[in-house]
């Protein structure tokens, strides 16, 4: 796992659990909106935290907080993510992924394993636009899989969009609710980098 901040304390990014959420680095997305460049282009990475310092902090907080969030970044490029989560949940945690659902098989994985108790993933966009909104190109059926997936797995989730109306409409708005029947769906507002990154308070010291 390449950790690239830490944010020590949240009543609002886990439903219902105080909480602390961990990022990663890296993405396999270039969304022209990102919030958190410092965590996707690789010549804006930082020192990556060590999984150390991680683990320190999460025994000195338990019994204190109740879930950690793991975020990014995308969190499923990691294959040793299972073991990390693991790690989490064996010291009393609840977990919830942040994910773009571009890799069904590593959801598969930690569901199988019951690694996570919660999941939000991003949709972007209509299928039909993913391309030209997250600036790669992929197969959308990947995304199809990991919503089945979620929807089907019994434990809390989440599906969002962030909608930046210079790329977005209120039809695609419309056409992504409706291809999750509306239910768990939230559409966050688009805020400018430097305003989003302050609000985030995303921590690479001082753990």
């Amino acid at each position: 796992m390449k950790i690239g901040g830490l944010l020590k304390f949240t009543l609002i990014d886990f439903p219902g659990r105080p909480a602390a959420v961990i990022f990663t680095q890296g993405c396999n997305f270039r969304c022209r909106y990102c919030h958190n460049p410092e965590l996707v282009y690789p010549h804006m990475f930082s020192q990556p935290v060590a999984e150390e310092e991680i683990d320190a902090f999460l025994k000195r907080r338990q019994g204190t907080l109740e879930g950690i969030v793991v975020s990014g970044g995308e969190p499923t490029l990691f294959d040793d993510l299972p073991q990390f989560l693991a790690k989490i949940k064996s010291m009393g945690y609840a977990v919830k992924l942040d994910t773009n659902g571009t890799r069904p098989e590593m959801i598969k994985e930690l569901l199988d394993k019951k690694l996570v108790d919660f999941i939000a993933m991003d949709l972007k966009a209509p299928l039909d636009k993913y391309s030209s909104i997250t600036g790669v190109e992929f197969n959308p059926a990947v995304l199809r899989q990991s919503m089945d997936l979620i929807r089907n797995a019994g434990i809390g989730y989440e599906f969002r969009t962030t909608y930046d109306k210079e790329v977005l409409t209120d039809a695609d708005i419309e056409a992504i609710s409706q291809s999750v029947d509306g239910k768990c769906y939230r559409v966050q507002e688009c805020l400018p980098v430097a305003k989003e990154k302050a609000a985030l308070k995303v921590l690479h010291d001082d753990l």
